[in-house]
């Protein structure tokens, strides 16, 4: 069971799957990488993120620490970690679990984490050519050229707290993350 646990945790793509840089139809990626700074604000966050894709669902608990310096993330499958990350704003260092996929990596769970979290002006201004991100009030639609690749749903302000929902429609897969604001 842990490793269906594991396995699902490798189609988090919205918090994984295959970077791009900047060639944009790739794998639908945009290799955004904004450094922990433009975040501006100090988060610290216990999340339980829910899988649905292809008819299954599967559980994962994270660990998220974000502040002007930092970003660390601590992935756990049952108390076991599955995956860490940290990131200055000029190196990621990543970790996974060898039970883990090669096809889950740091770099996107780094841009899937980001384009949740972050301001989007500062996203707009990272984004490369042919992509394009647009919100209206609580939700986020990212677009490549015309085409909505990826649509984010927020319970609340800010972004981080409640609960979010991320559709992607590119790996059709569709990721719940329900945080608690830590100390």
């Amino acid at each position: 069971m842990l490793r269906t646990v594991i396995g699902s945790f490798a189609a988090l793509s919205v918090l994984g799957l295959a970077a791009c840089g900047n060639t944009p139809f790739n794998d639908g990626r945009t290799g955004l990488r904004l450094p922990p700074a433009t975040l501006g604000a100090a988060v610290n966050l216990q999340q339980h993120l829910t899988v649905e894709r292809r008819g299954r669902m599967d559980e994962l608990d994270a660990a998220l620490e974000i502040d002007a310096e930092r970003i660390d993330l601590v992935g756990l499958a049952w108390g076991r970690r599955v995956l860490s990350l940290h990131y200055d704003g000029k190196s990621l260092e990543t970790w996974r679990d060898p039970m883990v996929g090669k096809g889950l990596r740091g770099e996107d769970v780094l841009e899937d984490l980001q384009l949740t979290l972050w301001p989007i002006e500062q996203i707009r201004s990272a984004l490369p050519t042919g992509w394009r991100i647009e919100e209206k009030g609580l939700r986020r639609t990212l677009y490549l050229e015309d085409e909505p690749v990826t649509l984010i749903e927020y319970s609340a302000q800010p972004r981080w707290s409640g609960t979010i929902e991320l559709t992607n429609l590119h790996y059709r897969y569709r990721l719940t993350i329900h945080s608690v604001v830590g100390d």
